[in-house]
């Protein structure tokens, strides 16, 4: 009769459970000691390795020839325990054996010593699912149990076992394997069972695994019909050939192409994709690329996409419209559960990610809000690209101080500014046009004993904790400073950013910041272009040094 790869590969002894050394070595050191517990629990993920480590432990307890620890697995004790023949280690499923009632008849049981064996064992798996009148039997004999007693509890939910059990309890974490630990092993299981295993196959089944060593062997198990195993025959066995359908659906919605993804939702509801399915899928692969955006090297990344393809779909999105998808998501799973159209759910779900503009809820508004912002930074880096480019053709801005022998040097010197750096700059949010002066040209104040440049980026350096404060100070398309007479005057074309400014958050670290670099105290002033395009202060001081022949505008 055939057996289960991860039945007929179950490890028998601790050096052969994969990813657990923190687990199995303490365990050996305990048993080889003298030093055991009469209690433990063992917590974690499915397929981590606890019920084999519990029926491990179980037989090493009881083995005739123990070899540092380890069962010899060739004893009549590791034999018939390994065999069912040895009543005294019982295995006991708490799914199916609940009650208070099998408790109690556990409970009575066990105050009896083992006839063939030296310890009486009982391993109870799913000890989570007791109800609460079973624990409560537990816990007595738990707390003062005969000497040849030992309980091995395994669980998946911790968080459903009682404080009262726990306490009385040796517990031990069981992680998740890693995807290299995996494919080794299935390299390893596909070898002896004569099985050719492409290495990237090998991978892409250690990837949905999951971190479950017993899901690994069941995949492989699964593509074991043909003697070579390569990465195209575990997408067909498996059925991944959708997921790259999926990675479709996706990038139209990234794309914001609501035809595309009702194209591509339609070919997979008439291939007959579950739609609940397609929705949990959908809302799996969003948390990746969250998460991968956040942070690309994260543990919590479950290794089932391609970076490839996480990557470029980050590049696309902001996290909070990622969140705002999975909001979505789960409306749609819910409302599916209320019954109505599946399809239909479905279609408005897919309508609603690719235009926010459908939803009214806050996700949606900040989603919004974050493409906007997207969008005029996107166009902010392109204007000052094309200024700069601009300013590469037409020449630098030239400032020349000459000095006559007779005449006072002050007096004397002058400033030439081309004309091609006295620019109109379209300004958005309702504002048409801005006479703007980059920050490195507006003078400080000549009595001041600050430098006459260079202020401003000195005292941006000191907010640069502030974040908020910098990003929008640093706006250097939306905001020019001016220092004069004392006083620090900050132009804005955006009425809303002057209110901004003038807030007390913003305006008092700014205070601060101005009298560290210019060493006096500071006034700060803010003045809003208006709707007729160039600052009338800026224009009219420029225009009356003209008159005086300190400033000169050039052709």
């Amino acid at each position: 009769m055939y057996q289960a790869l991860y039945r007929k590969y179950r490890p028998r002894r601790f050096s052969d459970v994969t990813g657990q050394e923190h687990v199995t070595e303490t365990l050996r050191r305990q048993i080889d000691l003298g030093r055991l517990s009469h209690a433990y629990l063992f917590v974690g993920t499915r397929g981590t390795g606890k019920t084999t480590c519990a029926k491990i432990l179980s037989r090493a307890v009881n083995c005739q020839n123990p070899e540092a620890g380890e069962p010899c697995n060739k004893c009549s004790s590791c034999v018939g325990i390994e065999n069912g023949s040895i009543l005294d280690v019982l295995e006991l499923d708490a799914a199916s054996n609940n009650g208070v009632d099998n408790v109690r008849a556990l409970r009575e049981e066990a105050i009896y010593t083992p006839a063939s064996v030296c310890k009486r064992v009982y391993i109870v798996d799913e000890v989570h699912m007791l109800s609460t009148a079973a624990f409560n039997a537990l816990l007595k004999i738990l707390e003062e149990p005969p000497e040849h007693l030992i309980f091995i509890l395994a669980t998946t939910e911790l968080h459903k076992v009682p404080a009262t059990i726990l306490s009385r309890c040796q517990r031990f974490s069981f992680k998740r394997v890693s995807s290299a630990a995996i494919a080794e092993r299935l390299c390893l299981v596909a070898k002896k069972e004569g099985l050719t295993l492409a290495p990237d196959a090998a991978e892409k089944l250690a990837a949905l695994a999951d971190g479950s060593m017993r899901d690994g062997l069941s995949l492989l198990d699964q593509c074991a019909s043909h003697p070579i195993i390569d990465l195209s025959r575990v997408l067909d066995t498996i059925g991944l050939a959708g997921q790259y359908e999926l990675l479709g659906l996706v990038g139209a919605v990234a794309d914001r192409d609501t035809a595309a993804s009702l194209r591509t939702l339609d070919g997979l509801y008439n291939y007959g994709s579950d739609m609940a399915s397609l929705l949990n899928d959908m809302a799996s692969l969003w948390r990746e690329v969250l998460i991968y955006k956040l942070s690309a090297d994260s543990p919590l990344l479950s290794g089932r996409y391609d970076r490839a393809e996480l990557s470029g779909l980050s590049k696309k999105l902001n996290p909070e419209q990622l969140y705002y998808f999975l909001d979505v998501i789960r409306e749609a799973g819910l409302s599916l559960s209320r019954g109505g159209s599946i399809r239909l759910t479905v279609e408005m779900c897919l309508i609603r990610m690719c235009n926010e503009r459908l939803s009214d809820d806050a996700a949606a508004l900040l989603a919004r809000i974050a493409r906007l912002e997207a969008q005029d930074r996107e166009k902010g880096e392109a204007r000052r690209e094309k200024e700069n480019a601009a300013d590469a053709e037409s020449g630098k801005l030239e400032v020349e101080s000459e000095k006559s022998g007779d005449g006072d040097a002050e007096n004397d010197s002058q400033i030439t500014i081309s004309n091609s750096h006295l620019k109109t700059i379209d300004v958005e949010d309702g504002v048409n046009s801005e006479f703007r002066i980059p920050n490195s040209e507006l003078s400080a104040d000549p009595e001041s004993d600050a430098p006459k440049g260079g202020f401003w980026h000195d005292i941006l350096e000191l907010l640069k904790d502030d974040v908020p404060i910098y990003m929008l100070l640093s706006d250097s398309a939306n905001i020019q400073a001016q220092q004069q007479d004392g006083t620090i005057i900050i132009h804005t074309g955006n009425a809303f950013t002057a209110e901004q400014v003038k807030s007390k958050m913003f305006s008092a670290p700014l205070k601060e910041a101005a009298e560290k670099v210019l060493g006096r105290e500071i006034i700060i002033r803010v003045e809003a272009a208006g709707a007729g395009g160039d600052t009338p202060d800026k224009r009219e001081k420029l225009e009356g040094l003209s008159a005086f022949g300190i400033v000169q505008f050039e052709d």
